[in-house]
């Protein structure tokens, strides 16, 4: 009997990965060593204060996405490193980051409790500029993460270090969605997924280089955007090129039709010069590439996925401002 692998599948049928970044509030990454059970949470190492802390949160509904992260030192070290990315409002390039270095997981709850308290400002944590990719290796609750995630995490690390990045931190990540694209990897504090990753198209993304036309394949979307709109904002990075990774956006849906087959989206850019462009565009159902797959390993049924085509996009206006902090 074959194994089914769902990237495998989903690479023969061609499927176009955007829209497929998780629009997220909040993320809290905790450091754990693996190995991890398939509900990472219920891993052995996690406590049980932790454990009831997100079953708080899930049942208030917050929008906050915890994950477990390890590198090669997680099983050495002696402190948990916390990280909390959170969105930033308005015009924004991503997240804020608060690190805490801990003695221990065991104190991650009560951290995680203050600053959901609103007990830390961003003054109050010394944080330095670090660029986080997380790279999914859960090969327990998908095999497609084992299969392609953990040798990718070898060969990212390998590249960063060739490159000598020192500000950029290569982590093993538990599930964050879409198996199917495995290697499939968050890049903080930008917040953006990518997935079907190789050593070419990874090195370019670290380095900004290269001929961007690449992203086409690789790029899922940013995460401080709605999905629908993901869909316009890698055709601007087309437009752009590289130097879009240095503008600020905010974006929304002004409005869609009941099936959501046509929807009208905003998106506001300022560039570092404090021009302001606002697009707005018409996306529309691709048919073409709006497919029935099975959206992971252990999937008995198949699921449909509606991708979106720009249909016709235009500059709706363009004016200077006062830059934004």
């Amino acid at each position: 009997m074959n194994t089914f692998f769902c990237s495998d599948y989903s690479r023969q049928a061609g499927e176009d990965i955007i829209g497929s970044a998780t629009y997220q509030e909040t993320y809290i990454l905790v450091e754990c060593p693996p190995p991890w059970i398939s509900e990472a949470f219920n891993s052995r190492w996690v406590p049980e204060n932790l454990q009831i802390l997100i079953k708080e949160v899930k049942r208030n509904k917050l929008p906050i996405k915890f994950l477990l992260i390890a590198n090669n030192l997680s099983h050495k070290v002696e402190h948990t490193t916390l990280l909390i990315y959170h969105r930033k409002e308005g015009l924004s390039n991503g997240y804020c980051k608060q690190e805490f270095q801990l003695a221990n997981l065991e104190q991650v709850a009560a951290v995680v409790r203050k600053w959901l308290r609103g007990e830390f400002s961003n003054s109050d944590i010394e944080t330095n500029a670090t660029r986080d990719i997380l790279v999914c290796t859960h090969g327990s609750h998908d095999r497609c993460c084992a299969r392609y995630g953990n040798p990718f995490y070898f060969h990212a690390t390998s590249i960063v270090s060739s490159l000598e990045l020192e500000n950029v931190r290569i982590w093993k990540s538990s599930h964050f969605g879409g198996h199917r694209f495995a290697p499939t990897a968050i890049d903080f504090p930008n917040g953006r997924y990518y997935g079907a990753l190789d050593q070419q198209s990874f090195n370019s993304i670290l380095t900004r280089t290269g001929d961007i036309t690449f992203l086409k394949k690789v790029y899922r979307g940013w995460g401080i955007l709605p999905n629908s709109i993901q869909v316009l904002e890698r055709e601007l990075i087309l437009r752009h090129g590289w130097d879009w990774f240095n503008y600020k956006v905010t974006g929304g849906i002004i409005k869609q039709n009941l099936d959501k087959n046509m929807v009208l989206a905003e998106l506001n850019v300022e560039k570092p010069d404090c021009s302001l462009y606002c697009y707005q565009a018409k996306l529309v159902k691709d048919e073409t590439q709006t497919l029935k797959l099975r959206a992971s390993c252990n999937a008995t049924q198949e699921s449909v996925f509606i991708k979106y085509d720009v249909d016709s996009f235009w500059l709706a206006s363009h004016k200077l401002i006062t830059c934004s902090k």
